[in-house]
């Protein structure tokens, strides 16, 4: 095998060996809302806002999961509107990090040994226009970390991914930080009280309703997109 093929092969397979490790830290390493939500409340709201992000940033990095108790934490600590921008500007770092962690790790790799097998699909995405990645961001049932580390794999342009990172991840974030607000950290306790506080609140019920009837119509065009 070629020296440098070698190389590319062994910086991919470190990349895999790193999203095993994350992937796993969750169950190792629980992450509690009410330590957080302690620990933060102690600052002023500027403050504990920007240890907020920080936190975040560094901590879903490594344990992926804990993304939804910072999720919740944050509709509490700062509402829905800040909340949601705090989650924003967390998601955009975390989206060059991984992006840039995933083409310097593993692009060479697709582009050089798996060109055969995978070079007609990473044409395909690579050649995605603005629309189709600003809906992949804004579909609730797609993990950013697994968009952010895919499209790094791919000839995806960082510009216009980031761009789709920017303005699309903001309808997920705020629609889902609104209800967190509103039902707070009871969700650990309960899961039902989402539903309740859906059928109490019939326009956001049908709102939300059609908003995922939209996601799913895009993401049924989508894969007709992919095949063709």
């Amino acid at each position: 095998m070629d020296p440098k093929i070698r190389r590319y092969a062994a910086r991919f397979v470190a990349l895999l060996v790193f999203v095993l490790l994350v992937w796993r830290l969750g169950k190792y390493f629980p992450v509690g809302a009410g330590g957080i939500q302690d620990y933060l409340a102690r600052f002023p709201k500027l403050y504990s806002g920007l240890l907020y992000i920080l936190l975040y940033v560094i901590i879903t990095f490594f344990v992926w999961f804990s993304k939804d108790v910072f999720w919740v934490v944050g509709a509490v600590l700062f509402g829905a509107f800040f909340s949601a921008l705090y989650v924003w500007i967390a998601e955009i770092i975390n989206a060059v990090i991984l992006f840039y962690l995933a083409r310097s790790l593993g692009r060479k790799f697709v582009e050089y040994y798996a060109r055969a097998r995978f070079g007609d699909l990473d044409k395909k995405i690579g050649c995605l226009n603005f629309s189709w990645f600003f809906l992949l961001r804004a579909i609730p049932i797609v993990p950013y970390r697994f968009i952010d580390l895919v499209a790094g794999l791919t000839c995806i342009s960082f510009g216009r991914y980031m761009a789709a990172v920017i303005l699309g991840s903001g309808v997920k974030i705020f629609w889902i930080q609104y209800i967190l607000a509103q039902v707070g950290v009871v969700i650990f306790r309960d899961p039902y009280v989402v539903v309740e506080y859906f059928l109490n609140n019939r326009a956001l019920f049908y709102l939300s309703l059609i908003y995922l009837l939209l996601v799913i119509v895009v993401t049924v065009k989508f894969r007709v997109k992919l095949k063709r």
